[in-house]
């Protein structure tokens, strides 16, 4: 039996009738990599059951402290049943993109048991007119509760239901599964009393290792030497949610953002992926006449699970805050402005310590926590109050080798998040197999037009990539390319003209890539120079090292790494 952290347990306390908390994927599988070209679901229900064994999310559930003193514990549910987890649906004819997002809003407004597991797996068919995916695919719509996993560790538990190989089976556990009995409230009352016995002095340690940090980032922001994202504007994201979903998305291909990238010289995937999201943010609220004057604000997981945790189930997360430059028409100044604006919130979020936030949670007692979400939705204060984001845009990095489900090749996979009142709007982002998917969960009477709102993802993404090509055919920008990377530093983007050309996207070949193919030549050429200067000097002189420069060395900082596609 494990206790949940303050912050798994904060996903249940949150959790309302118009807000489930659990988050999912929309992941879509090619039969025709399977013997005989078709996978029968009880295929599917008895490799799910040969896996159970490799994340301990699938057969745990929830048992509640009484009268919630304490936060609650997970316990082997002795009553799983997995043809409760694991059901079978079809799409009706035509099965088109259009009905397969209708299905999936459908399936993830629906609030998760917690007297069981808390996941969920439906296998869908009839996707035979959706455009883009091979015939007869089928589709795993995936709810799993955010009490349970963060993104990482959701990362994790797609592992363990996935293979290398078409013909991989799995491997048998090294011992048998044993079930629990559901623990007793006096087991439960004793368990709370040691631990808020214990509470006073870990909350002690967590304010001596906080308190420095915040006073030193105070005074960083009191001297301008670290700025904050700024204003958040009202939107109409950011009021009470409905019951009701929406879903659709756009998938990319990571090549056309790695391009993307090399004309604003130190973004990443990250801040391009931010770019297109503002874009598509100002498209969408200038049709409805409501666009702010200031940038929506958008939040951004950062994992601070350490190494030696990646497999481990639960949350550890904290979040910084990034403008998204809805406020900016031009595409490559919005790129220009994002870079900057995660830049400062990374170092924002340094200087505080990512963990330090997180730790908090741990002391927020559990009845309080429950009244004041129950407070929060019941007098509506998402309208009154000020926000600290618009949205969330989380982005998981997944594998770019392909990966198969019962010999079924995973073709793409979409993302699906929650909301809650005050944040209608999450934007998740996954990567896989060479492609980026952006898609998008928000209430129905937010965003009435989902399809209209992924029209404006790809616009968005059309408009960057045609600027990124303008600006990498500009002489200026070759000339700053070719130069000196010491001088290049010196150079200021805003040197290099930012126009907007033809938007169509069109299939882009090497021959358009004059200066990525330059750039790859010259560091080769640098790298190789430097091996065979470094060979040379290791020949002719080489110093002992002391005890004293090993520890040194051997010496690491802990830094953030924020949750994004590999680059």
């Amino acid at each position: 039996m494990e206790q949940l952290s303050g912050m798994d347990a904060s996903f249940l306390y949150f959790e309302t009738k118009n807000a489930p908390m659990h988050i999912g994927s929309v992941a879509v599988y090619d039969q025709t990599t399977v013997p005989g070209g078709v996978l029968a679901f009880k295929e599917i229900l008895k490799n799910y059951e040969a896996r159970l064994h490799l994340s301990r999310a699938f057969r745990q559930r929830l048992a509640y402290v009484p009268a919630n003193l304490d936060h609650p514990y997970w316990f082997e549910d002795p009553d799983f049943d997995i043809e409760f987890h694991v059901r079978h649906i079809a799409l009706p004819h035509p099965g088109d993109w259009r009905q397969l997002c209708i299905q999936v809003a459908r399936l993830h407004s629906r609030a998760l048991d917690t007297n069981r597991p808390l996941w969920e797996f439906y296998v869908l068919e009839g996707l035979d007119n959706v455009e883009g995916i091979p015939k007869g695919s089928f589709a795993v719509v995936s709810k799993v509760h955010h009490a349970i996993i963060d993104g990482v560790s959701g990362a994790e538990m797609t592992a363990a239901i996935h293979d290398l190989k078409p013909d991989a089976k799995p491997e048998p556990p090294k011992e048998p599964w044993v079930p629990e009995r559901e623990p007793l409230a006096l087991e439960l009352l004793a368990r709370t009393a040691g631990h808020t016995a214990v509470q006073p002095f870990r909350l002690a340690n967590v304010i001596a290792r906080s308190v420095p940090a915040l006073a030193r980032a105070g005074l960083k922001m009191s001297t301008g030497d670290l700025k904050s994202s700024g204003p958040v504007p009202r939107t109409r994201f950011n009021a009470c949610v409905s019951p009701h979903r929406v879903f659709d998305g756009r998938s990319f291909a990571i090549d056309d953002l790695k391009f993307i990238r090399t004309v604003v010289p130190g973004a990443t995937i990250n801040d391009v992926v931010l770019t297109i999201c503002g874009g598509a943010l100002r498209k969408y609220l200038e049709d409805k006449e409501e666009l702010p004057g200031d940038s929506l604000i958008a939040m951004t997981p950062i994992s601070v699970r350490p190494p030696e945790n990646q497999k481990s189930a639960g949350n550890q997360v904290s979040a910084m805050t990034v403008a998204v430059g809805s406020d900016i028409a031009d595409p490559m100044k919005r790129l220009e402005a994002v870079f900057e604006h995660t830049t400062d919130s990374k170092e924002l979020t340094n200087a505080v310590g990512a963990k330090t936030m997180t730790d908090y949670t741990q002391f927020i007692p559990s009845t309080t926590a429950g009244l004041a979400a129950r407070l929060y939705t019941g007098l509506g204060l998402a309208n009154r109050m000020t926000l600290p984001m618009n949205c969330v845009i989380t982005n998981v990095p997944g594998p770019n080798i392909p990966l198969y489900m019962t010999g079924a090749r995973l073709v793409t996979q979409f993302g699906l998040g929650p909301i809650l009142d005050g944040m209608g709007l999450i934007m998740p982002v996954f990567s896989y197999g060479g492609q980026i998917t952006i898609s998008l969960t928000s209430c129905r009477e937010m965003v009435p037009d989902p399809a209209f709102f992924a029209q404006c993802i790809q616009e968005s993404f059309d408009e960057l990539m045609a600027a990124a090509k303008t600006r990498a055919a500009s002489p200026k920008f070759k000339k700053m390319m070719a130069a000196s990377p010491k001088k290049r530093a010196s150079l200021t983007r805003s040197a290099v003209p930012a126009h907007q050309s033809d938007t169509s996207l069109g299939s882009r070949t090497t021959d358009e890539l004059p200066v990525a193919k330059a750039q790859t030549k010259a560091k080769a050429k640098t790298k190789a120079k430097r091996k065979t200067t470094a060979k040379k000097k290791t020949a002719t002189k080489k110093k002992p090292v002391s005890a004293k420069a090993k520890a040194t060395a051997a010496t690491t900082d802990t830094k953030v790494v924020p949750l994004r596609a590999a680059e």
